[in-house]
């Protein structure tokens, strides 16, 4: 298989910084399976990819459930090829204060962020050794260094992280990296969440993001796709086990 038509599988891909990531990878050469909880939503992404005469499929997963990614994998395996690239990016926001967050707000935030990364990277991990060759990407976040009222967010961000390092030093002598990016503030459907969490007009969150970032604007998910383009590439063989925080300034 050449480089360039390694086959990809980013989860969470149907909008945001998934879509953007898939598209990206798409116009690199790359065979995208766009993972999303619902097939008919990663749709919309894989027509766009192939209407610009890019390879993709839809596939419908929970990412915390085994079956469901065990099947997903090997769809993906027998409609576009083993999988050389994963970008974990499928997540979940249920904020809120500690002492307000219910145990179902905490589970479903773990169970979606750090299981689902396992078992996507536990069942994707096989084809890589055997090809030699592999690029795994765990999207972590700046909330990582915590945030009030994500508790469970910071936590499964957090634990991403090791996770990553982990995975980088058990899978190198295979020839598989593994990174982690970490988005600052990005405009997507889940910060503007979040604004209605707190209370506040999106425009006015926006305006104090950008006042207080160095580069003085908020990210946009094609920012995080560039940096996960970095990662997945041939030229990045010898980068592995790091947290790149995108964030338009240092954040650690």
């Amino acid at each position: 298989m050449s480089p360039t038509s390694r086959v990809a599988i980013v989860t969470g891909a149907a909008r945001g910084i998934g879509a953007a990531t898939a598209e990206r990878l798409a116009r690199e050469g790359r065979a995208v399976a766009v993972l999303d909880l619902r097939e008919s939503d990663a749709q919309e992404v894989v027509d766009r990819i192939t209407a610009d005469g890019g390879r993709a499929v839809a596939v419908g997963c929970d990412v915390s459930d085994a079956e469901q990614v065990d099947a997903a994998v090997a769809t993906v395996a027998e409609r576009l090829g083993p999988p050389a690239i994963l970008v974990n990016n499928a997540g979940v926001l249920r904020d809120n204060l500690l002492f307000k967050m219910s145990p179902d707000d905490w589970d479903t935030v773990i169970n979606v962020h750090l299981r689902g990364a396992f078992l996507m990277s536990r069942a994707t991990q096989a084809h890589m050794t055997d090809a030699g060759w592999g690029r795994i990407v765990n999207l972590s976040s700046s909330s990582a260094l915590g945030n009030r009222g994500q508790a469970n967010y910071a936590a499964a961000k957090a634990g991403i992280q090791g996770f990553t390092k982990t995975l980088a030093i058990e899978l190198g002598k295979f020839g598989v990296t593994c990174n982690a990016v970490a988005p600052g503030f990005v405009e997507t459907a889940m910060t503007r969440s979040t604004a209605e969490r707190i209370g506040i007009a999106y425009d006015d969150m926006k305006a104090f993001k950008e006042a207080e970032i160095p580069v003085r604007r908020v990210g946009y998910p094609e920012d995080i796709a560039n940096a996960v383009a970095f990662f997945t590439g041939e030229d990045a063989g010898y980068v592995s086990g790091q947290v790149l925080y995108v964030a338009g300034g240092p954040l650690d």
